[in-house]
């Protein structure tokens, strides 16, 4: 009898060339009200975003550590039904950095999604912030390495960017657009900050592929920044496609619980994508992975990893999939 044919994730990419599957979608909240809310709808929802509780800008001035211990709280808490759950610390130069940290590692670390840190001035300060991070886990006992997501909104940042995607412990980098702006000291006009805008002005583009590019080149996930007009979802609709189709995003911030779903779905391959993965996986699977004919074209290897990445994202957004496919491919995933 013939072997079967190993899992897409063992036949086609090598050790270090995959990047995390990460949800598509990143949504932000800081209010406890607006953080219970949003664990609500994750549980409704399913695992198909994350949520990124903020002890940051969601923090009130003077009740940092009251906040992020109810934080922490609520990672371990039974509303945290998938696992799915970070937080944003202070940058790594507050006051406030050590004791977010050192709070959310001791409460939370076995649970923890990940950690993002924003305003990372550079290569030497994400080394410093993840240090942190690894000597809080040591301190406390956790033994799993936490993710950890850093946010590029320097100048600095921005210049050592592929440095900082290269490192190990980096699990994702996100582009913060509005500090960025602010940085150029007016150079770069208030629409450089809006929907449209922001794809438009060369300086603000240039630091978005850099960002992608970066994390293309370690196998890490870029996250897109915020939309801000949030009352208008066809302005955010077309954000969103933007950045995933035009320049190579795979996943996006959310700053309101009603922009989640149009960004999952921006992110989400078409019916059409998803069953033309479908049919080439299938049959490069039957085929051991070796070259195949679909529909008088040629497919291998290289353009079975473009199709498994498809049919990948497909699942991670909760599209359909014939429950063969769905067993075969993604059946470890949901023991």
């Amino acid at each position: 009898m013939k072997a079967a044919a190993p899992h897409p994730r063992v036949a086609l990419f090598e050790s270090g060339e995959r990047a995390p599957a990460l949800p598509v979608c990143d949504h932000y909240a800081g209010v406890p009200a607006r953080m219970t809310k949003s664990l609500q709808m994750q549980a409704d929802l399913g695992p198909v975003f994350d949520l990124t509780l903020d002890c940051e800008d969601g923090a009130p001035v003077g009740g940092e550590a009251e906040h992020v211990t109810m934080a922490a709280e609520m990672v371990m808490s039974a509303q945290n039904l998938h696992g799915r759950v970070g937080a944003r610390v202070h940058p790594v130069d507050h006051p406030a950095f050590e004791n977010d940290v050192d709070t959310l590692v001791r409460t939370a670390g076995p649970r923890l999604a990940y950690l993002m840190v924003p305003k990372v001035a550079g290569l030497a300060q994400t080394g410093q912030a993840i240090a942190a991070i690894d000597d809080a886990a040591r301190r406390h006992g956790v033994a799993r390495a936490i993710p950890v997501h850093a946010l590029i909104e320097t100048h600095g940042g921005l210049r050592e960017v592929f440095d900082i995607a290269a490192l190990p412990r980096i699990e994702s980098l996100s582009f913060g657009l509005m500090d960025f702006v602010s940085a150029h000291r007016g150079a770069i006009p208030q629409v450089g900050m809006s929907a449209l805008g922001q794809f438009e002005h060369p300086l603000v583009l240039r630091a978005k592929l850099e960002i992608s590019a970066a994390c293309h080149a370690a196998a890490k996930t870029p996250s897109h920044c915020v939309v801000t007009e949030f009352r208008k979802a066809s302005l955010l609709q077309e954000a969103a496609t933007k950045a995933c189709r035009q320049l190579g995003y795979l996943r996006m911030w959310s700053i309101h619980p009603d922009q989640i779903r149009p960004i999952v779905e921006a992110f989400a391959p078409t019916a059409a994508e998803t069953d033309l993965a479908t049919e080439i996986l299938v049959a490069a699977r039957d085929a051991h992975w070796a070259p195949i004919s679909h529909r008088d074209t040629l497919h291998d290897r290289a353009s079975y990893r473009y199709f498994w990445h498809v049919l990948e994202r497909a699942h991670r957004t909760g599209q359909p999939l014939p429950a063969e496919v769905r067993e075969a491919f993604f059946g470890d995933l949901a023991k």
